[in-house]
C-alpha cells in the first residue's frame, strides 16, 4: 500500500503542476459506464477486450492504433528486421512512468518475457517471439520462430510495465486468473500513458487523472475520467438521462428510439468487428453437468450439428437484437483480412432436422447440458442464452444455463470446465483472421490453442494453420486461410451466431471517436 500511495501522490502533485498550462475553459472531466467492470489492472492477466481498452488510457505498447485502426508508433520510434526472424525497434527517449522512472530497453525486456512466460494469458497474443534481447537503452531485437507477417499487429496489445517497479514489488512473473491467481499488479499500477490511476473501487469507480508528463501531444482536453460500470441497462439509461453522465455504452437496443429522440444526446452507431459464438468443450470423456455419463455427446458432430440448426438465429435478430445485428455463419468479420463471403453462409434453421441428427447420434430424447453465458459483455447476452435455451428445449436438450459477469464465464470456460461457453471475439489486437485460427481452431501446443480447453484437434487445420504463420505471399496465406476455416466449419468446431452491433451515446456537448474494434480512445475525447 505504501508504493501505491507514493505513485498516486506523486501523480497528484504532477497533475497539479500540470494543470497550470490548462485553461480553465479546457479543464474538463468525463463521466464515462459501461456494462460491466474491467477484470484486473495487470495488463498481462486478461485477453478481454474491454479490460485491454481500458488498460490503454494508462498503459502503452510499443506500436498502436489509431484513431483510423492504422498502426503507428508509440513507445517505439522505428523499426526493421534485421535477418528473417530477427526485428530490431527502436525506443521512443525521455519518456517517464508514472512513479518517475524512465522508460528504456530494460522494462521491454522485462515486459515481453512476462508476457512469454508459460502462465502468462497473454502468450497467445504474440505466438511467435521466441525471445528478446537489448541492444542498447534504447534498442531491443525481437526474436521470432521463423518469418511472420504480424509482428506489429501483435504489439499493439503488448503493454509495457517498469521493471523496477515489478521487481520491488515482486511481480516480474505473470498470474494467470484462471488458476484464481492475483498479484501486486492486479490492484496496482504503473504505466507511461496519458492518464493516472488516482483511485479503484472493484465494480463500483475507478478515477484517471491526466498526465500532464505525457510524451505525446493530447488531442484531448480532459482533466479526469471518472468511469462507473453500470450492469443494468434500464439503470445505465436512467443515468444518462438524468445527466450523470457524459458517455455511455453499450446502448441497449430496446432503447436506441427513445435516446435518439431524446435533446441533449448523440447515438454513434456501427458495425462492430466482434463475432459472437458459442464455444463447445469437445475435450472431457463425458460433460460436467449432464445426465449423459461415460461418453460426451459434444464430441459427436452430429450433435453439434443439431445445437446449430436448432437456434433460430432470424428470430433472434428480429426480436432482441432489432435488426441491428448481422447473421453470420463465419469466424471473423467482412472487414478482417482474411474474410471469405463463400464461407459466411449458416446451417438452416431446421428442428426436424435437428432432432433427426439427435436421434442418429444415439440421444432421441435429447440431453441435459451445462450453458454458461455472460451478462455484462455483449449487446444483449443474456437475452440471447435465454432464447437459445427454449429453443434447445424443442428438441429435448435441456440447457442448465448459468448466467454470470464475463470474468467468471471466461476463467470456466478457459480452465475447461464449462460444457458450452458463450464467447466474443473481434480477432484484436491483431484484426486478422490468424487470431482465430491461432488462438481457437489450432490444437494447443505451446503459444496455440489458448482459447481451445476443449481440445479440438484437426491435423489438416494444425498444418494450415503452420503455413499460414510464416507465408509472407498475401494471396497464398489468404487462400489458406479460407481453407483452414472450411475445415473449421465443417467441424463445427464453434457455433457463429452474430456481428454485433457497436452502440455508445454521448452527451452532445462531448466528442468521442467510435472504431470497429469497440475500444473507447479517450485520449481524442474533448468535453465542449
Amino acid at each position: 500500500m505504501r508504493r501505491i500511495l507514493s505513485v498516486v501522490t506523486l501523480g497528484a502533485m504532477v497533475v497539479a503542476i500540470g494543470l497550470m498550462s490548462f485553461q480553465p475553459s479546457e479543464a474538463k472531466d468525463l463521466r464515462w459506464a459501461y456494462s460491466g467492470d474491467y477484470y484486473s489492472l495487470d495488463p498481462h492477466a486478461h485477453p478481454a477486450t474491454f479490460t485491454n481498452a481500458f488498460h490503454y488510457h494508462f498503459y502503452e505498447s510499443l506500436v498502436r492504433y489509431d484513431k483510423n485502426l492504422k498502426i503507428e508508433p508509440a513507445l517505439a520510434t522505428s523499426w526493421k528486421m534485421t535477418e528473417t526472424a530477427v526485428w530490431r525497434f527502436n525506443l521512443r527517449r525521455g519518456v517517464k512512468f508514472h512513479n518517475g522512472n524512465s522508460f528504456d530497453a530494460d522494462d521491454v525486456v522485462a515486459s515481453i518475457k512476462r508476457v512469454i512466460h508459460p502462465n502468462c494469458p497473454l502468450r497467445g497474443n504474440i505466438p511467435q517471439v521466441k525471445d528478446i534481447r537489448k541492444v542498447d537503452d534504447y534498442t531491443v531485437d525481437f526474436i521470432l520462430t521463423g518469418p511472420y507477417p504480424l509482428l506489429l499487429n501483435d504489439l499493439t496489445n503488448i503493454l509495457m510495465m517498469d521493471k523496477e517497479w515489478m521487481t520491488e514489488n515482486k511481480c516480474l512473473d505473470p498470474v494467470n486468473p484462471s488458476k484464481g491467481e492475483e498479484g501486486y499488479a492486479s490492484s496496482h499500477a504503473n504505466g507511461t500513458g496519458p492518464f493516472i490511476l488516482e483511485s479503484r473501487q472493484p465494480d463500483a469507480k475507478t478515477v484517471l487523472v491526466v498526465n500532464p508528463s505525457w510524451w505525446d501531444k493530447p488531442e484531448h482536453n480532459l482533466t479526469r475520467i471518472v468511469f462507473t460500470p453500470i450492469k443494468s441497462d434500464a439503470t445505465r439509461v436512467a443515468a444518462l438521462l438524468s445527466g450523470e453522465l457524459d458517455f455511455m455504452h453499450p446502448a441497449p437496443l430496446q432503447d436506441l428510439d427513445r435516446i435518439s429522440h431524446t435533446p441533449g444526446f448523440k447515438l454513434l452507431e456501427a458495425p462492430e468487428l466482434r463475432i459472437v459464438f458459442l464455444s463447445v468443450n469437445q475435450g472431457p470423456a463425458e460433460p460436467y453437468e449432464s445426465n449423459i455419463k461415460g461418453k460426451n455427446p459434444l464430441k459427436d458432430v452430429r450433435v453439434r450439428r443439431a445445437l446449430y440448426q436448432a437456434i433460430d438465429i432470424e428470430s433472434i435478430q428480429t426480436k432482441l437484437m432489432r435488426g441491428k445485428s448481422r447473421n453470420t455463419g463465419n469466424f471473423i468479420a467482412p472487414e478482417i483480412r482474411g474474410y471469405d463471403a463463400s464461407l459466411d453462409n449458416r446451417l438452416s434453421y431446421d428442428v426436424n432436422a435437428a432432432k433427426k441428427l439427435l436421434a442418429d447420434a444415439g440421444y432421441p430424447e435429447g440431453f441435459e447440458i451445462g450453458f454458461d453465458c455472460t451478462n455484462d459483455r455483449y449487446v444483449n447476452d443474456e437475452k440471447i442464452g435465454q432464447a437459445i435455451v427454449s429453443m434447445w428445449a424443442r428438441i429435448g436438450v435441456k440447457a442448465k444455463l448459468m448466467v454470470q459477469p464475463g470474468g467468471t464465464v471466461l476463467s470456466k470456460g478457459l480452465a475447461g470446465k464449462s460444457d458450452i461457453w458463450m464467447l466474443g471475439w473481434a480477432t484484436l489486437p491483431m484484426m486478422d483472421a490468424y487470431s482465430v485460427l491461432a488462438q481457437i481452431l489450432s490444437s494447443p501446443r505451446e503459444k496455440l490453442g489458448v482459447f481451445n480447453p476443449g481440445g479440438y484437434k484437426n491435423p489438416k487445420v494444425d498444418e494450415l494453420i503452420d503455413k499460414i504463420t510464416v507465408e509472407l505471399d498475401e494471396p497464398k496465406r489468404v487462400k489458406m486461410i479460407s481453407e483452414a476455416f472450411k475445415l473449421a466449419k465443417e467441424d463445427i468446431v464453434m457455433i457463429p451466431l452474430h456481428q454485433q452491433p457497436l452502440s455508445w451515446v454521448v452527451r452532445d456537448n462531448v466528442k468521442v471517436i467510435p472504431t470497429a474494434d469497440n475500444m473507447p480512445r479517450l485520449w481524442y475525447a474533448r468535453v465542449d
